[in-house]
This record gives C-alpha cells, sequence and structure tokens, in this order.
C-alpha cells in the first residue's frame, strides 16, 4: 500500500508558526501533483494548497499570503510552511498525491491545533 508520511503538526499558539512535511515514495512523488487539504470539525475538507510536478501553486482564499507550498524532488516531500496561524486554522491536514487517471492517494492526516 503506498503510505503518505506526514510529520509537523502539533499546538501552537496564535501568530506561530508550523512547518508540515510529506513523504512519499519516488515513483509517486515524481509524477504527482501534491497538496494539502484540511478538514475542521463541522467543516467539509477544502483545499489549503497544491503544487504541480513542474512548480505552479495554488492556494485556497483563507491561506493565502501566510502559507507557502513548496517540495523537494531529492527528498520526495512537499512541505507546507504556515505562518500567522489562527485559531480557525485548526484541523487536520491532509497530504495529497493526486495524477489524473492514475491515482489519488492521501495520507492519515496530521492534527494541527491553534489556540492559547
Amino acid at each position: 500500500q503506498v503510505q503518505l508520511v506526514e510529520s509537523g503538526g502539533g499546538l501552537v499558539q496564535p501568530g506561530g508558526s508550523l512547518r508540515l512535511s510529506c513523504a512519499a515514495s519516488r515513483s509517486i512523488f515524481s509524477t504527482s501533483a501534491m497538496g494539502w487539504y484540511r478538514q475542521a470539525p463541522g467543516k467539509q475538507r477544502e483545499l489549503v494548497a497544491q503544487i504541480t510536478s513542474g512548480g505552479n501553486t495554488n492556494y485556497g482564499d483563507s491561506v493565502k499570503g501566510r502559507f507557502t507550498i513548496s517540495r523537494d524532488n531529492a527528498k520526495n516531500t512537499v512541505y507546507l510552511q504556515m505562518n500567522t496561524l489562527k485559531p480557525e486554522d485548526t484541523a487536520v491536514y491532509y497530504c495529497n498525491a493526486w495524477r489524473a487517471y492514475f491515482w489519488n492517494y492521501w495520507g492519515q492526516g496530521t492534527q494541527v491545533t491553534v489556540s492559547s
């Protein structure tokens, strides 16, 4: 089974920062768009950020200007740098690896809690 290995979640204070990481196998990572999605209690899952294999990025409106997605192809790892965190950023964050017509894989999710 394909596993997306996530790390970096945790508890931070409002205004703080976290960096999430997600690693995949080389064969998956090199041909996938990688993304981060999140789901807060009582809300639908939403796009946080996505980066294509070519390096193009997309962000959800609520995180633009605060979050940055990047990928390190040598490490087969995608990162999500989260700055100026707000309580409303609290959610389970899921790593995603997507290749049209081939696969759509998800990580187990990592909890991010922003609270004082």
